[in-house]
């Protein structure tokens, strides 16, 4: 009989120790050990799931013999998938897509199985093999070579993946694999981590691509230890909200590609619809006669997206006034009402301030600053700004107006949508640029003030 040991396992990184500690030495978190149960395989046991190729040697080999460049990838026929994974799926390659429960994910993954040249071995422990029948009748595609197994042994799933040899392997999802070698429950941090380094060797010794799903906890973390983000090659985060119809494809972690790049879709009845042109879709109910709304010019990934911005500013009800935001940091919609107050003096103090971004989309680019303050001020001043001017600037904290990265594929992007006039930083070098917008270059607030409202 095998031998049980006791082990204990830091939920925040994945370290283990053999008795309890109250801090955790590697990632310095109180508290955060767990014990869990590990059982050692005996030789016949490893001998009976013994998976690996007997022909694989690995030998050292020097670094000039190595011949670069000749890695092809594998087009996976979803161009916004593509676009995250940096062209396509790399063989050997272990990819995990972490996103919120009703996000998508295993729509996302059975779209690709069913879209993929070639064999495809899709394994599920969450769902019968007629559950996800049921899903793939909903959608427009269709793949005679993809196979579905349920199964949540990652002994016996490696197992029959070698005898078939699929040219992509999926696994719904992480948290469901167990396996037999660990006694704890599925899910758990031993459990992750044995299983997706048993994934992980498989991939590299057979050259079968991998893709994973998992689950992410409460605070948008993937749930497991950190140490699994280290292993696999590939990490993308599917972000939304489950009452919008757009989801966003981000790009965490990518050993063969950028991680500035992100793919949009949008849910609709037929699965997730790619979304090749986003600023259409999210422009597509802008009303130029109300007041609080501006369009801002930013840049997510490689690509120049123009967004609706909205903001209601109103007297306040109690005593604090309230702040509030959807898409947008807090702290700095904080910083940009006092710039307001301070350089421009704006009674920004004892009103109500609510701001959302079109498209339930999370915006980080700095760019965005310029319009939000318009829109503040438009709402506040109850003036609308006309539907074809178009912002693209940081704001600082002296009031000053901020070049941002990538101007001129930004000022191309609003020639193209039909855009009349763009403010941007007077700083920004924008020479050689054929445009038919009027570009208005802005030193202060104070100049934007003047131009617009004053």
């Amino acid at each position: 009989m095998a031998k049980l040991k006791v082990e204990f396992f830091c939920s925040s990184c994945g370290y283990n120790s053999a008795k309890w500690l109250g801090k955790c030495p590697a990632c310095g978190e109180w508290n955060s050990f767990t014990e869990e149960v590990i059982k050692k395989p005996t030789q016949a046991e490893v001998r009976e799931n013994e998976w690996k190729s007997t022909n694989v040697k690995s030998i050292p080999i020097l670094i000039d013999d190595v011949q670069s460049g000749n890695t092809t990838r594998k087009d996976t026929r979803n161009q916004e998938f593509n676009r995250v994974l940096g062209g396509g799926i790399v063989p050997g390659s272990v990819i995990l897509i972490g996103g919120q429960p009703g996000i998508g994910k295993s729509t996302l993954l059975l779209q690709i199985a069913l879209k993929y040249g070639g064999k495809i071995l899709y394994v599920s422990g969450e769902e019968s093999e007629e559950q996800i029948k049921l899903r793939a009748d909903r959608l427009p595609y269709s793949n005679p070579d993809c196979y579905l197994y349920t199964e949540t042994n990652i002994s016996t799933v490696l197992s029959q993946a070698g005898k078939m040899q699929p040219d992509l392997l999926i696994i719904d999802s992480i948290q469901t694999v167990v396996s037999s070698f660990i006694d704890s429950p599925a899910g758990s941090i031993s459990q992750v981590k044995e299983c997706t380094g048993e994934l992980q060797r498989f991939a590299k010794e057979t050259g079968i691509p991998i893709i994973i799903i998992g689950h992410i906890t409460k605070d948008g973390s993937i749930a497991g230890p950190k140490l699994l983000e280290h292993i696999v090659d590939v990490v993308v985060q599917f972000e939304g909200d489950t009452n919008n119809i757009f989801r966003i494809l981000r790009t965490i972690k990518n050993r063969f590609g950028s991680t500035d790049e992100l793919g949009i879709f949008q849910m609709t009845g037929n699965g997730l619809e790619e979304v090749s042109n986003p600023s259409e879709r999210l422009m597509e109910n802008y009303q130029d006669d109300i007041s609080g709304t501006t369009i801002a010019a930013i840049v997510e990934g490689q690509r120049p997206i123009y967004i609706e911005t909205q903001a209601l500013v109103t007297n306040c009800v109690f005593g604090t006034p309230q702040r509030s935001t959807n898409g947008y940091d807090n702290k700095r919609m904080s910083m940009i009402l006092a710039v307001l107050e301070k350089r421009c003096n704006l009674p920004f103090g004892t009103k109500d301030v609510y701001l959302n971004i079109v498209g339930g989309m999370k915006i980080v680019d700095p760019g965005i600053d310029l319009a939000i303050v318009a829109a503040l001020i438009s709402s506040l001043q109850d003036i609308s700004i006309g539907r074809k001017i178009a912002f693209a600037a940081e704001i600082g904290l002296t009031g000053e107006i901020r070049s941002v990265p990538r101007i001129e594929q930004r000022i191309v992007e609003a020639d193209r949508l039909g855009f009349e006039d763009i403010y941007i930083a007077a700083s920004s070098k924008v020479e050689g640029v054929k445009t038919n917008v009027r570009i208005h270059k802005l030193s202060r607030l104070e100049d934007l003030f003047e131009r617009i409202f004053g």
